[in-house]
């Protein structure tokens, strides 16, 4: 990494179209270079239940803390970079729905922001078990939004959701 200042970031990563483990693995890849966006933390893997849309497969949800140099639209546009170089087609797709691989921006540092396109910490993050589960396993003292990652888990409903074991 460059001498530019680092921001520390979370993101949330989930997909349930094709061998989601694996997708989600190379996500991760490209998604930390090493140059611009170093990764410091990645959760085990969890099953999850459908959300939003319950009518699909079920998901495969991790999160990871990143360090970076990227402003918090640079990491985003990186990250639907990714996103569609994995398969995904955010034009055609129904909201909450079945997709390759989704990348949130869960947190940036202590930012604050509510920007078309963008709004940070993310707007759904403590009505979703799905990212406070893995996210409370890599950073569950960092407080967000006023909240306590521990205790923001203990007051949401992670019935169906299993931690997975690591893959060989």
């Amino acid at each position: 990494m460059t001498d530019a200042v680092l921001a520390q970031a979370y993101l949330a990563l989930g997909g349930n179209v094709g061998n989601s483990r694996a997708i989600l693995d190379r996500a991760v890849s490209l998604l930390c270079d090493g140059k611009d966006i170093r990764l410091t933390a990645r959760s085990s893997e969890y099953f999850t239940p459908p959300w939003g849309f319950k009518y699909q497969p079920p998901f495969i949800n991790l999160c990871i803390a990143v360090e970076t140099t990227l402003t918090p639209h640079d990491l985003l546009a990186r990250a639907q970079e990714v996103e569609l170089a994995l398969g995904r087609d955010r034009a055609h797709e129904k909201r909450w729905g079945p997709r390759t691989a989704d990348i949130d921006i869960i947190a940036y540092d202590e930012l604050t922001l509510d920007e078309p396109g963008l709004i940070l910490p993310h707007p759904r993050l403590f009505e979703r078990a799905f990212v406070l589960l893995p996210l409370a396993e890599i950073a569950g003292d960092r407080v967000i939004a006023g909240q306590k990652l521990n205790e923001a888990l203990a007051k949401v409903d992670t019935t169906g959701i299993e931690r997975l074991p690591p893959l060989p």
